[in-house]
């Protein structure tokens, strides 16, 4: 069976290594950390927090700590809060080692696209452009296809682009995926998927 939204975070969450400094965008990325586990990962957040912690328990809610998407969230021991200048200025200046972003789509070049449909209201393009363009490394965490069927890893961006060639790594229910030269590379399968059931459901080339 494919992997649902927990699995792909538990997936995204097995990418990182102790010692980095992580952004995690709104949607599916936001439950990566409550699978960091032991891991001595740092979780920052463009709204101006560095070290969050995982969702909270029913009735610990602070209205007051939040991540990027508005959710509520806990905070650590080491926790530390400034203006989102300063934040933005740690994501500009390199100092983010990875960011786990969702995506409305990616194609086979590393194009992402994840801020905004053409007709549709956005309340602004948030973080990302300045993420991707920023952090060492870029993995994308989505649903491989839309709710009509079709699929979201294309050979061409059809939408707004957030950034171009700065995708490293996707992360869908069906499995995982590298941006390589030519293509993807199918690196592994969700449980029950084949080779033959990703390659239905990518527009991309598949490269060997």
């Amino acid at each position: 069976m494919p992997w649902d939204r927990n699995q792909m975070a538990a997936r995204a969450a097995e990418e990182l290594e102790d010692g980095m400094y992580v952004n995690l965008g709104i949607g599916i990325p936001t439950l990566v950390a409550n699978y960091v586990g032991d891991k001595d990962i740092t979780l920052q957040s463009e709204n101006g927090m560095l070290g969050m912690g995982p969702f909270p328990f029913e009735g610990e809610e602070d209205a007051d700590l939040i991540n990027a998407g508005k959710q509520t969230i806990t905070e650590l021991s080491r926790t530390s809060y400034f203006d989102s200048a300063t934040s933005f200025a740690m994501i500009r200046g390199g100092k983010i080692a990875a960011a786990i972003l969702g995506a409305m789509e990616v194609d086979e070049k590393g194009d992402l696209a994840n801020w905004m449909i053409p007709g549709k209201l956005v309340k602004g393009m948030g973080g990302a452009m300045d993420l991707v363009a920023g952090v060492g490394r870029v993995i994308v965490v989505m649903d491989h296809t839309n709710k009509h069927g079709d699929s979201k890893v294309l050979k061409e961006c059809t939408l707004p682009l957030t950034g171009q060639g700065v995708v490293d790594r996707i992360i869908t229910n069906l499995g995982v995926l590298d941006v390589v030269e030519g293509g993807l590379k199918i690196v592994e399968l969700a449980d029950g998927v084949s080779d033959a059931d990703m390659r239905a459901a990518t527009q991309a080339t598949i490269v060997d």
